[in-house]
C-alpha cells in the first residue's frame, strides 16, 4: 500500500494543499478570499510549543470524572479560556460512577491461579509508577456479583459466536465465559453471554489483536505489554448514554440515593477485563472441543472452547456513588448573529493518565481557541457564536456531554448550527465521519489544509490511500454510530455533528491502560506533535467557517443522496438474506449441510429458519423520491440573490431541518436513540446502523417489526423533505 502511495505522490497526481482562492461553501467569492487571509493569520497564530507543555502537565495524575485531578484538570483548562478573553464557566452534574471496591479473579480447577490484574510499571515510563488515585484494572457499570462456574471460550462473544456454540452442542447457561477483545464494542460481550445464559464474563486482550502479535510491547515497542489491560464502560449504550438513572434529563441532584437496581444500563451479569498474562493460564487450562480455526489468537497454546474442566471464581463489588463530572463551557459572542452556535469539544477526563485519549484532541481544541483569542484582539469578531466545550466523563459513559445536552436541549434546539468533535489525534490519514449535509464542507476543509508529512492536502492524500487500497476514490462522510461526544448532539437532538481526527501511522496498543501516557505518546504516536497541530489547523478552519459563513453550508443533496444509498442496502440485504435462507434450509432438508470443517466433529444441525418473506419498501422508495425532489429545488436556490429577510428565513429552516429526522417516539426498545437514518447498533455499540429501524428488524427477522419501521421511517423522511422544500419554495418567491 505504501508503495502505491509513493508512485502517486511521485507521478504528480497530488498537487500541493493551496491557500483557498478556490470556493467556499457559504461564502461569496470576495468573503471567500477574506476567509482564506484569515484562516492563514489563524495558522500563522498557533503556537507548537503549547502543546508539548499542556500535554505533560495534563498528563502528568489521574484525572477521571470523580478525582481530584479531573477537578483540577477542569479548573486548569478553564483558566486558559478566561486568560484568553472567553466568557467560561464550568457546570457541574452528578451522574453516577462506580469505582471497585473487590476485585478477584481465581482459577480453582483443575489447579490453582490467582489473576494479577494489577499493571506493573515500566522501564522509561515516568506515570507508570504512580499508583496512588489511579483506577485499577475493572469495567465500569458491572454488576456486583460472586458467581464460580465452568469457563467457556466464545471467540469474540458476539451473537454469531454462541450461534456457532449451539451448533458444536455447547451451552453456556450456568458457565462464565471468556472472549477477547476486539470485533464490537466492549459492552456487547456481557449483554450476549447474559442473553444466552452465562453467569459472568472476563474479556481479555488477545495478543495476536492487540500485543506481540502487531509487534514490540512496551516499552521497547509500542504495543500492549503482557499483564496490560484495556478498562472500559460496559454500560448498555445502545440504549442511552449517560447517567444510567436520568435518561432524558440532566443529572444536577447531588443529594439523590442512588440505585443502581435503577439503571437499565447496568450489566446483568458481573465482568471484568484482564490483561493476556492473566488469560493464559485459564486457556490453557481448558479442554472440549479445539477452537474453529478463526477462534484462535496469538498465545502459545491450543486454543480449546470448553467448557472446563478449568473452573474460575469471580467476586467482584462496587461503591455506587454519584460524581461530580466538571464540564468547561466558553464562549466567544458573536457579532452579528449571536444566536446561531458553533459548538466545538473533546473530553478532557481520561482512564488514568490518558495523554492520546483524550489529551491529544484536547490540547489541539485548546490551541485553536487561543488562536482564535489572537485573532480577535486585532480586532476580529465571528459572525455566530463560539461556545468550547471540555467535557468530564466521556470515558465511562459520555456523561459529561449527555447531561448538559439533555439540561440544555430546548435551547441547543433553537441555536445550535453544528457540534464538532474530536476525541485524541494521532499520526496518519484524515478521518471525517458524521451528517452526510456536512459532506461538502468536509472535503473542502480537508482540501485547504496541508499534510505535514506528504506536504500535500489532507484530501488528496486520504483519497490516494483509498485508490492505492482498490476503495472508492470518492470523499464523503460516514454516518457516526458512537463512542464519543457527538452522541447526544447527533442522535437525541438532531444537530449536525462531525468526529474527527488524524490515524493510521501512529503506532499504539496501551489504549485505556496506565501506559497511555506523554511518555509512550512522544515516542511512539506523534514525536513532534505534528499532527497534533494539524488537527488544531483543521479544527480551526472548520469553526472559522461555519462562524463566518454568509450562509450554512448545510446541504440537503448530500443527505439525499446517502438515503438513496442506505435504502439500496437495506433491499439489497433482504434479497440476500432471503437467498441464503432458502438455500441452507434446503440443505438442511436434505441433509447435506457441511458445518464442520474437520469430519471429526460432529455438529448439531439447526432447524430450518423462517423464509424470508418480501416486504413492502414502497413507502421507503416514494420518500426517497420526494426527498430527491425536495434537495433538488433546495439546490436551485441562489443564496447570493436572497435579501437579507429571505436569507435568514432560509437559513432558520435549515439550521433546524436535520430535527426533522428525529422520531418523538425514537427506536424500537430504545426510544433515547431518535434520528431514523443512523444510529449505534443494537449489537454492534459503537458500529453505526443506517436506516436502525428497518435495518435491525430485517437482520433479527422481525418481519412485522421491518413493516412498521419502513412505513415510520418514510413518514419521518417526507416530514424532512417536505420542510426542506416549504423552505426553498418560500425563498424562491
Amino acid at each position: 500500500m505504501r508503495t502505491n502511495l509513493a508512485l502517486l505522490l511521485c507521478w504528480g497526481m497530488l498537487l500541493p494543499a493551496q491557500t483557498p482562492s478556490r470556493p467556499i461553501a457559504g461564502f461569496q467569492p470576495d468573503s471567500a478570499r477574506t476567509e482564506a487571509e484569515l484562516e492563514q493569520r489563524f495558522d500563522h497564530a498557533l503556537n507548537r510549543g503549547n502543546f508539548q507543555q499542556w500535554l505533560k502537565l495534563l498528563s502528568s495524575r489521574p484525572h477521571h470524572v470523580g478525582s481530584p485531578g479531573s477537578r483540577a484538570t477542569a479548573e486548569f483548562i478553564a483558566g486558559q479560556f478566561k486568560k484568553w478573553g472567553y466568557e467560561t464557566q464550568i457546570e457541574t452534574f452528578y451522574p453516577l460512577f462506580p469505582t471497585p471496591k473487590t476485585r478477584l479473579l481465581e482459577m480453582v480447577a483443575p489447579e490453582r491461579y490467582t489473576a494479577k490484574i494489577e499493571e506493573p510499571p515500566v522501564e522509561g515510563d515516568e506515570t507508570s509508577r504512580i499508583k496512588d488515585g489511579n483506577l485499577p484494572v475493572y469495567n465500569a457499570y458491572s454488576i456486583d456479583g460472586d458467581v464460580t462456574g465452568e469457563l467457556v471460550y466464545v471467540n469474540y462473544g458476539l451473537p454469531d459466536d454462541y450461534r456457532k456454540l449451539r451448533e458444536m452442542g455447547i451451552d453456556v447457561r450456568g458457565k462464565i465465559v471468556i472472549a477477547r477483545y476486539g470485533a464490537s464494542w466492549r459492552g456487547i460481550k456481557p449483554k450476549v453471554a447474559a442473553e444466552n445464559g452465562a453467569i459472568g464474563c472476563l474479556i481479555f486482550s488477545d495478543p495476536r489483536d492487540d500485543g506481540y502479535g502487531q509487534g514490540d510491547v512496551y516499552p521497547k515497542g509500542a504495543f500492549r505489554p503482557p499483564q496490560g489491560a484495556q478498562r472500559g464502560s460496559v454500560m448498555d449504550m445502545t440504549l442511552y448514554p449517560g447517567d444510567p438513572l436520568t435518561p432524558g434529563q440532566g443529572a444536577t441532584d447531588s443529594n439523590r440515593s442512588p440505585d443502581p437496581r435503577q439503571a437499565q444500563t447496568v450489566t446483568r451479569i458481573p465482568v471484568m477485563p484482564i490483561s493476556y498474562g492473566d488469560a493464559e493460564p485459564l486457556l490453557r487450562a481448558l479442554g472440549g472441543r479445539v477452537a474453529p480455526a478463526d477462534w484462535r489468537g496469538g498465545l502459545p497454546l491450543t486454543y480449546h472452547v470448553g467448557p472446563g474442566p478449568a473452573k474460575v471464581h469471580l467476586k467482584l463489588e462496587f461503591n455506587w456513588k454519584l460524581a461530580p463530572a466538571h464540564d468547561v463551557v466558553a464562549r466567544m459572542r458573536g457579532s452579528e448573529k449571536p444566536d446561531e452556535w458553533i459548538l466545538r469539544g473533546n473530553h478532557h477526563d481520561g482512564w488514568n493518565f490518558g495523554a492520546h485519549d483524550p489529551l491529544s484532541g484536547m490540547i489541539a481544541v485548546m490551541e485553536e481557541a487561543r488562536g482564535l483569542s489572537e485573532l480577535a484582539k486585532t480586532g476580529w469578531r465571528p459572525k455566530r457564536t463560539i461556545v468550547f466545550l471540555a467535557w468530564d466523563g466521556e470515558e465511562p459513559a459520555l456523561l459529561g456531554s449527555t447531561e448538559w445536552a439533555e439540561k440544555h436541549a430546548d435551547e441547543l434546539q433553537r441555536h445550535a448550527v453544528a457540534y464538532l468533535n474530536t476525541d485524541g489525534t494521532g499520526r496518519g490519514f484524515i478521518n471525517i465521519n458524521g451528517s452526510s449535509e456536512l459532506d461538502l464542507f468536509s472535503s473542502q476543509a480537508a482540501r485547504d489544509l496541508t499534510d505535514p508529512q506528504t506536504h500535500v492536502s489532507a484530501l488528496d492524500r486520504s483519497l490516494a490511500a483509498r485508490r492505492a487500497a482498490g476503495r472508492e476514490a470518492e470523499f464523503h462522510v460516514d454516518p457516526l454510530g458512537s463512542g464519543s461526544d457527538y452522541t447526544v448532539f447527533q442522535h437525541h437532538l438532531g444537530i449536525p455533528s462531525l468526529d474527527f481526527s488524524f490515524g493510521g501511522e501512529g503506532r499504539g496498543g496501551v489504549y485505556h491502560s496506565e501506559y497511555d501516557s506523554y511518555d509512550h505518546f512522544v515516542r511512539f504516536i506523534d514525536p513532534d506533535f505534528q499532527y497534533v497541530m494539524a488537527t488544531a489547523q483543521l479544527g480551526g478552519r472548520m469553526v472559522l467557517r461555519l462562524a463566518n459563513a454568509d450562509w450554512l453550508p448545510l446541504q440537503a443533496n448530500s443527505t439525499a443522496k446517502a438515503v438513496r444509498g442506505w435504502m439500496n442496502e437495506v433491499m439489497k440485504l433482504t434479497d440476500t438474506m432471503r437467498t441464503e435462507t432458502h438455500k441452507k434450509n434446503e440443505l438442511i432438508r436434505n441433509g447435506d449441510l457441511k458445518l464442520a470443517a474437520d469430519p471429526r466433529l460432529t455438529f448439531i444441525l439447526p432447524e430450518p429458519k423462517e423464509e424470508v418473506p418480501y416486504l413492502n419498501f414502497a413507502p421507503l422508495q416514494n420518500a426517497v423520491a420526494r426527498l430527491d425532489t425536495a434537495a433538488a429545488a433546495l439546490e436551485k436556490v441562489d443564496r447570493s440573490k436572497l435579501t437579507a429577510e429571505k436569507q435568514k428565513s432560509l437559513e432558520d429552516a435549515l439550521r433546524v431541518a436535520e430535527q426533522k429526522l428525529l422520531r418523538n417516539e425514537g427506536l424500537p426498545r430504545r426510544p433515547w436513540f431518535r434520528h431514523v437514518l443512523h444510529a449505534p447498533g443494537f449489537y454492534t455499540g459503537y458500529g453505526v446502523k443506517t436506516l436502525p429501524g428497518i435495518r435491525e428488524a430485517i437482520e433479527e427477522r422481525q418481519w412485522k417489526e421491518a413493516g412498521e419501521q419502513i412505513a415510520y421511517t418514510a413518514a419521518v423522511i417526507i416530514s424532512y423533505a417536505d420542510w426542506i422544500e416549504s423552505a426553498a419554495s418560500n425563498a424562491g418567491r
